[in-house]
Order: structure tokens, then C-alpha cells, then sequence
């Protein structure tokens, strides 16, 4: 019989999930006992657990709950963006790993500074701290706003005790803790979705061929139309997207850079990040696929899905009232494993951009032991913090408050793709050519911001914020964080040469790195850096 509410056995499983989370970080608690085992670890982790970290790290609750609702309500389009992380990925993963190894200590963003001067690192790294606020944010809303539909709970109250356990666990272990924390939740996403997906195969009331032609036939299973027209979300909007999503995220983001630092060897740092991402593809096609799976399922029972479950809420909905007891209990653990495996990461590379490119930086005769309490204090800070941003998400509804953030995010942290471009890929580039890069970013961004996004303003409905008619930003708000890394490229490309280049920075580009390589393999010595 269907139901509403979470079975006995399920809280048993759910309860007995977070007795095994807190165990699991007291195990870990005697580890980091310096800043350096603290934020990079022992580099004695194998390659196949960083590799489940990245992708525990890149899946949270937003894919568990939005991918599902998207398979539902859509097609495939969300997907490609996906689609081209590997495909990026693989066209530079063999460089900028050794690069990271051997000219950051742990923050990704002093390759910034060394590359382009402190402001380069200042505004990098804040970008990554306020879309990590905001993400974190998200992640907890979503989770709380879906176990408290599933379970009857106020959602405050789940935000709090997801906050809590994560914020002990994070503080306690350090980047190994987090790291195997994360291999353990990845096998529960997995297996929740994979049960999931099974589930609903046997319960289609057809065969999975026709489930799958079905699905087919109604255009559901698209990757989106192939047309070169920005102004909508097609195939190429999604594809070039999702190039520059790899690149800001496997280049500039603490949260993947730091994994590069904890193994032991470039070798196995270059195969945990492939392995990472070619995790995350079947993951994301697993969940968008459930969200096709439950459309067929309803098509064929209209009956069973009420008035109002739509989107992202008929997954969640599913769980409940069709899944049987103990397996729910399974998949609601899966959902928490998503949620925990994204926000201990963000907690400790938050930390570690805190102490580095911050209090070090202006405290150069602090001590280590100094840095390791200001972490773990900036650990519970930030974590306050993120539960703090999720309630206010709950009391205001979301949704608007999503939208703002996510608005002033993209305009004062846009184009950090575009500052990495320039360090890696060009050896002309100077720090103040990048600085008037930058402003253009900024003034760019600013404007596309205010000319494409409308706010209700009263009995009046919604308007454009800034209306200049057909001077409006015309594309599709996707292209706009690829527009934002563009303009900061170009303009700081061509603005370098009316500037005296910096000291000698060629070895810190690709074509420095090369020519390192060329060196050495041309006298038969091979780098420490590179050895297995």
C-alpha cells in the first residue's frame, strides 16, 4: 500500500546512517595534525578514493533532486553540459595537474598571484568563496524542503541536523576524513540511484524496450535541438557551457584543485581527476534517466501523481509513496550522502582559501598551529554560516533569493576561467593588461546582469531591471558566464601590449612546461615532480 510517511524501518536506516557519519569522523579526528596534513593530507591516498571524492564533490542534492525533475519535466539538454567536461578535461589534465603540483602549496590561487599579482588571487579566490556560500546555501535547501515534504519535519530542524553532523565531521577529519567520507556517501548515491532506476524498470508496467521506446518517441530522451541560434537553449548553448565549466572548475576551483595536491604522484593525481569526472557522466545520465523513467511510469498511471507534484518534487514524491519500506530509508540516506558529500568538501577548501590566501598572507610570521585552529574555526564559521543562508532561502521561499544571489555571483566573479586561460595559455599577458581585463569583465557582466533579468515589481509584473530596447543582452543567460571568461581573455590579451611585460613568468604556461619536459627527456633526466 502507498504511503505518505517514512516507515519505522527507514528511520532505522536513516538514524543508523548518521550514528555511522559521526563514528566515522571521530575515527578521523586524530589526523590533521598541521595545516599541510590538515588541508592536503598524508599524499598516501589512493587514486581510485580521490577519484570517488571529485565526483561525490561535483554530485549533490541539486543533481539527486534537479536532474531527476529535469528527465521529468523536459528532455536530455541538461545533460550535455555534462557531456563535455570529459571531452575538455582530456585536452589539458595532463598539464595543468604537474603545473599545480609544483608551484602552489595549497591554494589554488596562488598560481594566480605568481602568475599575475596578489589582486589576480584576491579576486579569484573571492569569486570561489561567494558561489561556494551560495551553493552550499542551495544544497541545504533543496535537501531540507525534500525530507521535510517526505517526512513530515519542519525543515529548520533538518537543516540544523544535517548542518551540525557535517560541520563535526568536516572539522574533525580534515581532507582525508572528508575524502573517505566521500567514498563512502558515493557508494550510497550510487547505489540509491541505481535502485531507483531499478525499481522503476519492473513498476513501468511494460518492459524496459518499451520503456525505453517510449521514451524515445515522445522526444524525452533529446539532447536538444542542433541549432547555432544563441538566443535559446539548444545543443551548442549546453556544449560550449559545459567547456567552460571544465576549465573554471578542473583549473580554478579549490574544491578539485586541492584533490590534484593530496596524491602522492602527478600519475596518480592526473587518474583520480579522470576518474572523477568520467564517474560523474553515467551518474548524471543515471538521475536524468530516473526523471524519464518516472515520466513513463505516471504517463501510464495518471492517477497516481496528484495535482501540483511536478519538477523537481515528483522524484522525492515517488520515493515515498512507492518504494517499498527499508529501500526508501536506502535512497533518503543516498540523498543526505549527496548533500554531505559536497558541503564537507566546500567547508574544508573554504578553510584552506581562508588561511591561505588570507590570514597568511597578512600574518607571514603566523605559526602553523595558529593556521590549523583559524581552519577549523573558519570550518565552523563558514558552516554557520551556509545553515544560516538555507533558512533564510526557506523563510523567503527560494526562489527569489536564489535568483539575487546567483546575480550578483555572476557579476563579481565571472571570467575566472578567462583569468586561467591567460595565465596557462599565453606568455604575453601581464598583470596589468589582466586588471583591465577584469574591469571589462566586470562592466560587461554588469550590464548583460541588468539587461536580461526581470523582477516583479509590484502590481506592474515583471520588468527588465535596465531596458535599452534592442541593446538588451540578447542570448540565452547560459551564454553569459561564457560571454563574461571571453571578454576578461581578450581584453586582457590585447590590453598587455600597451604594458611592459612581467618578470619572466614563461615557466609557469603550458609552453614553459613544455619546454621543461623537452629538457629533461632530451638529456635522459626525468623531474621529481613527474616520478612514479
Amino acid at each position: 500500500m502507498p504511503t505518505e510517511t517514512l516507515h519505522w524501518i527507514d528511520w532505522t536506516i536513516i538514524v543508523a546512517y548518521a550514528i555511522l557519519i559521526a563514528y566515522l569522523g571521530k575515527c578521523f579526528s586524530e589526523t590533521g595534525k598541521s595545516t599541510g596534513s590538515y588541508f592536503v593530507g598524508s599524499r598516501s591516498i589512493p587514486a581510485w578514493a580521490i577519484g570517488m571524492s571529485v565526483m561525490a564533490t561535483l554530485i549533490s542534492s541539486v543533481t539527486f533532486l534537479a536532474y531527476p525533475g529535469q528527465g521529468f519535466s523536459g528532455d536530455w539538454i541538461l545533460l550535455v553540459q555534462g557531456l563535455a567536461v570529459p571531452i575538455t578535461l582530456v585536452t589539458f589534465v595532463w598539464f595543468i595537474v604537474p603545473l599545480y603540483r609544483k608551484f602552489i602549496g595549497i591554494s589554488a590561487y596562488e598560481y594566480f598571484e605568481k602568475r599575475f599579482g596578489y589582486f589576480a588571487r584576491l579576486y579569484s579566490s573571492t569569486g570561489f568563496i561567494m558561489m561556494h556560500f551560495t551553493k552550499m546555501g542551495t544544497v541545504f535547501y533543496l535537501l531540507a524542503l525534500s525530507l521535510a515534504s517526505m517526512t513530515g519535519q519542519n525543515p529548520y530542524g533538518i537543516v540544523l541536523i544535517v548542518g551540525i553532523i557535517t560541520i563535526l565531521y568536516t572539522w574533525a577529519g580534515g581532507i582525508e576524513g572528508v575524502i573517505w567520507m566521500d567514498v563512502i556517501q558515493g557508494f550510497i548515491l550510487i547505489a540509491g540511484g541505481l535502485v531507483s532506476c531499478g525499481i522503476l524498470l519492473l513498476h513501468a508496467g511494460q518492459g524496459p524496450a518499451q520503456v525505453l521506446q517510449a521514451a524515445w518517441a515522445s522526444g524525452k530522451m533529446n539532447i536538444g535541438e542542433f541549432s547555432w541560434d544563441f538566443t535559446r537553449l539548444t545543443f551548442f548553448v549546453m556544449f560550449i557551457n559545459g567547456i567552460f565549466y571544465a576549465i573554471q572548475k578542473y583549473g580554478t576551483d579549490q574544491t578539485i584543485v586541492q584533490r590534484f595536491l593530496v596524491a602522492g604522484t602527478d600519475k596518480k593525481a592526473i587518474k583520480a581527476a579522470l576518474m572523477g569526472t568520467l564517474l560523474c557522466v553515467p551518474v548524471w545520465t543515471l538521475f536524468i534517466f530516473i526523471g524519464t523513467l518516472l515520466w513513463v511510469y505516471y504517463r501510464m498511471s495518471p492517477e497516481l501523481l496528484p495535482a501540483g507534484i511536478t519538477g523537481d518534487k515528483v522524484f522525492p514524491y515517488f520515493i515515498l509513496t512507492q518504494i517499498p519500506a527499508g529501500v526508501t530509508g536506502l535512497i533518503v540516506a543516498a540523498l543526505f550522502s549527496a548533500a554531505m558529500s559536497t558541503l564537507d568538501s566546500d567547508l574544508n577548501c573554504l578553510a584552506a582559501v581562508g588561511v591561505e590566501d588570507y590570514y597568511r598572507r597578512f600574518r607571514r610570521n603566523a605559526s602553523d598551529q595558529q593556521c590549523l585552529r583559524l581552519g577549523k574555526m573558519i570550518i565552523l564559521v563558514c558552516g554557520v554560516i551556509s545553515i544560516g543562508i538555507a533558512c533564510l532561502y526557506i523563510h523567503m521561499g527560494g526562489e527569489a533569493i536564489l535568483g539575487t544571489l546567483f546575480e550578483l555571483y555572476a557579476i563579481f566573479s565571472g571570467g575566472i576561467a578567462g583569468i586561467f586561460l591567460l595565465a596557462f595559455f599565453t606568455t604575453r599577458a601581464n598583470r596589468k593588461g589582466l586588471n583591465v581585463g577584469i574591469a571589462a569583465c566586470v562592466l560587461f557582466t554588469t550590464y548583460a546582469v541588468l539587461t536580461s533579468t526581470k523582477f516583479d515589481l509590484g502590481g506592474s509584473g515583471k520588468q527588465l531591471i535596465l531596458d535599452l530596447g534592442r541593446f538588451n543582452f540578447p542570448h540565452h543567460k547560459y551564454m553569459l558566464g561564457v560571454y563574461s571568461h571571453i571578454v576578461l581573455f581578450v581584453v586582457g590579451y590585447l590590453a598587455s601590449f600597451f604594458f611592459k611585460p612581467d618578470k619572466e613568468t614563461r615557466q609557469m604556461t603550458l609552453y614553459g612546461w613544455l619546454e621543461k619536459q623537452k629538457e629533461f627527456a632530451d638529456t635522459e633526466d626525468v623531474p621529481v615532480a613527474v616520478q612514479e
